[in-house]
């Protein structure tokens, strides 16, 4: 039986991922003038296991907060491209929960904010619905709305510190091993457990590189467990996570208490802590999460609005355009692109006002731009 990981279809297709995007760079460039012979030579150090990870480059990205990246050379991107495509992804995502958000087709930031959504509507309508029934078999009227509180609660709001930078090794393994027994293929799971290992110690434990695809998919797992002990075991229906940044809403302040020690027993078995953000709050406050602060209203209305840091870090960007655009250090194009997408994100929250004030600053800074400006939606 063919492997499909080394499979010469896989790596060409592996390929042709891997350079989408960054089809001008020296790397990808260099690498295409002689891709036929480089992906059977890829295959051939797979097949005979004498693979090693290449050298890794580290830089600094500030957004959303500072981080060190770690990249790896143009044939290892190749070789995982085929391992998640081929191998991780059949292992992986039947097991995940649905309210795992990141890095999964059909999924992503905007699914996420929509399952928020809909858990809130339900939250206040399920409380409604029930308090109206305990009145009326009780022969009381239903609540007036300006005396409703179906929208009164608690958020428990954690993240993991340092997440990326304290998964432990063995423990990751381990866990990649008890998915890989859904392969059915003894030679393939030998083949995919060897190279795995190979990627995850490529680098010193704790820890695993930002920059590596296969570290996404590593996180989406690492944490696998929590969120079915979270919904299975503790049957709490209001949870999402985006890789380390994860939400639990409930009635009651004190059983959110106890769920935070649960959580953090828990984590700790697999040498993970929760940050000093980590804090338990009224929900009437809203919930920060994936890019926009979420409300409850009294009256069951769901809004959502941009964090007002997200709008700072756009301002603070256009200055940098500007500027950049001065020297000759980027395009016109580029910075339209740039701008288009970020209102084409914030356009999934409450946004008119501010898209009016923010419109105003960009065209101001770009007068060059205005004939290309887009009506609000």
């Amino acid at each position: 039986m063919k492997n499909i990981v080394t499979d010469f279809i896989s790596l060409y297709n592996a390929y042709l991922k891997a350079r989408k995007g960054k089809g001008n760079s020296q790397a990808a460039l260099k690498f295409r003038d002689d891709a036929i012979n480089k992906l059977y030579g890829i295959a051939e150090e797979l097949e005979n296991q004498t693979y090693r990870v290449g050298k890794y480059r580290e830089f600094r990205v500030y957004e959303p907060k500072e981080r060190i990246v770690k990249t790896n050379g143009f044939p290892d991107k190749v070789i995982q491209h085929s391992l998640c495509d081929n191998a991780l992804t059949p292992c992986f995502t039947n097991s995940f929960i649905i309210d795992n958000y990141a890095s999964q087709k059909g999924k992503g930031t905007h699914f996420g904010l929509n399952r928020l959504e809909k858990f809130l509507r339900h939250y206040f309508f399920s409380r409604k619905a029930k308090s109206e029934k305990e009145r009326r078999l009780a022969g009381l009227a239903p609540l007036p709305a300006d005396a409703w509180d179906y929208s009164d609660g608690y958020v428990l709001k954690a993240d993991i510190k340092k997440f990326f930078y304290s998964l432990v090794h063995v423990v990751l393994f381990e866990k990649v091993k008890k998915q890989l027994t859904k392969l059915n293929n003894n030679d393939l799971i030998q083949f995919v457990e060897w190279l795995v290992w190979q990627i995850i110690d490529s680098t010193p434990c704790p820890g695993i590189p930002i920059g590596n695809q296969t570290s996404q998919f590593f996180a989406l797992l690492y944490l696998n467990d929590l969120d079915h002990f979270i919904k299975d075991k503790m049957g709490l229906k209001i949870y999402g996570r985006y890789m380390d940044d994860f939400y639990i809403v409930h009635e009651s302040k004190t059983e959110l208490k106890k769920i935070l020690k649960m959580v953090n027993d828990h984590i700790k078995n697999i040498g993970l802590t929760l940050n000093r953000k980590t804090q338990i709050f009224p929900l009437r406050h809203g919930i920060d999460f994936l890019g926009f602060r979420t409300y409850l209203t009294k009256n069951g209305k769901v809004v959502r609005r941009v964090r007002k840091h997200s709008v700072q870090n756009m301002k603070n960007k256009i200055k940098e355009f500007r500027y950049l655009l001065n020297i000759g250090k980027i395009t016109i194009e580029k910075i339209w692109f740039s701008y288009v997408s970020w209102c084409g994100h914030i356009t999934h929250g409450n946004i008119y006002k501010l898209r009016e004030k923010i419109d105003e600053y960009f065209y101001s800074t770009f007068p060059e731009l205005l004939s290309m400006r887009v009506r609000r939606i």
